[in-house]
C-alpha cells in the first residue's frame, strides 16, 4: 500500500477517534485544542493561544515544549500526518471533473518541466538576472506568519482564541458536532448552516490554505527551520537532471508542499515546509531520493536562501 494511502487512513482514523470523544462528550482538552485536561496535545498554536487568553503559563507551557521538541524532530509531519484539512482537500478534489483534474495536474507539471528545463540551460548556475529576481521574492517573509501575528495579537487584546474560530480544523469538528446534535436532539441553530458554510467557503476559495495562510504551518514552519532530521535528500549520482541532464523533476510535481526539491529557489515554500509525507521519494524515477534519520556528511540537503 503506498504511503499517500496510509497518511490518508491515518489522518481519518485520528479524526474519526477526536470526534467519537467530543460526541461523547469526554474531555478532549482546551478550547484551542484536543489533548487531556488542560493540555493541548495536538496543536502547538492552540496551546500558546490558550496561554495568551488565560494569562496561564503552566501546564501549557510544558506542553508546548514537547510540542516544540516534536516538531524540531519532524517538522510539518502533523500537517502530513494527522491534520484533517489535506483529508477534505482531497475530497474536494475528487468532486472535480476530470477534464478539471487533468488540467491543473498538467499545468503544475508544465511549470515543474519548465523550470527544470531553465536549469538545465544556465547550467544551474543562478546567475542570470531571472534567478536573482526569484531568489529575492523568496527572501521575504510569507503570508502565514502575518495570519500568525495577527492570530497571537487578537487573542492577546480579546482574551479570547480568536483565530479558532475560523480554523478549519475547528470548523471541521464543530461541523460533526453541529449535525450531530441537529439529528440526535432536533437542535436546530444558525450553527447548522453557518459553520459548515464557513468551512466550505474556506476551502473552496482559500485552496492554497495550507501554504499561504494557515497560522499553525505557519508557526511550524519557523520551528522547522531549525530541523535537520527526516528531510529528503537527493543523491545527485542517481538524479536524472544532474546524472543524465535530463528535465525530471517529478519530485516537485506530486509535493503537497509546495516544494521543488530540486530546485529549492523556486518552490513556493521550502524545505521547512516538509511534511515528511514521501511523495517525492515514491515518486523518483531513479530512487535518487531518500529522507535519512539524519544526513550524512557529504549529502546535500538543499536549502532555500531563506533557511540558510
Amino acid at each position: 500500500m503506498k504511503l499517500s494511502k496510509i497518511r490518508t487512513i491515518v489522518a481519518a482514523a485520528v479524526f474519526c477517534v477526536l470526534a467519537v470523544g467530543l460526541i461523547a462528550g469526554i474531555n478532549m482538552g482546551t478550547l484551542s485544542g484536543f489533548g487531556f485536561d488542560s493540555f493541548s496535545a495536538l496543536c502547538p498554536l492552540g496551546a500558546i493561544t490558550t496561554m495568551l487568553a488565560t494569562k496561564t503559563l503552566v501546564p501549557r507551557a510544558v506542553f508546548s515544549i514537547i510540542m516544540a521538541l516534536l516538531v524540531f524532530l519532524f517538522g510539518r509531519a502533523f500537517c502530513g500526518w494527522i491534520c484533517p484539512v489535506p483529508v477534505l482537500g482531497k475530497l474536494r478534489a475528487f468532486f472535480r471533473s476530470p477534464k478539471k483534474r487533468r488540467e491543473l495536474e498538467q499545468a503544475k507539471r508544465d511549470e515543474a518541466l519548465d523550470i527544470a528545463k531553465f536549469e538545465l540551460s544556465c547550467g544551474g548556475k543562478g546567475g542570470c538576472e531571472s534567478c536573482s529576481a526569484c531568489k529575492q521574492q523568496r527572501t521575504k517573509l510569507d503570508s502565514r506568519h502575518y495570519v500568525l501575528g495577527g492570530a497571537l495579537l487578537s487573542t492577546a487584546i480579546f482574551g479570547f482564541p480568536v483565530f479558532c474560530l475560523v480554523c478549519p480544523i475547528g470548523l471541521t469538528f464543530a461541523t460533526v458536532l453541529v449535525f450531530w446534535r441537529l439529528f440526535a436532539n432536533a437542535d436546530m441553530t444558525v450553527a447548522v448552516v453557518l459553520i459548515p458554510l464557513m468551512l466550505i467557503i474556506e476551502l473552496v476559495f482559500l485552496r492554497k490554505w495550507c501554504t499561504r495562510f494557515c497560522p499553525m504551518a505557519g508557526l511550524m514552519n519557523l520551528m522547522g527551520r531549525f530541523n535537520r532530521t527526516f528531510k529528503p535528500v537527493i543523491d545527485d549520482a542517481k538524479c536524472l537532471e544532474t546524472s543524465k541532464g535530463t528535465a525530471c523533476s517529478r519530485c516537485a510535481m506530486v509535493c503537497e508542499a509546495d516544494i521543488n526539491l530540486r530546485h529549492p529557489d523556486y518552490g513556493e515554500r521550502t524545505l521547512a515546509d516538509c511534511t515528511r509525507c514521501n511523495a517525492c521519494v515514491d515518486a523518483c524515477p531513479a530512487n535518487a531520493i531518500t529522507m535519512p534519520m539524519v544526513a550524512k556528511r557529504g549529502q546535500d540537503v538543499k536549502l532555500a536562501p531563506n533557511e540558510r
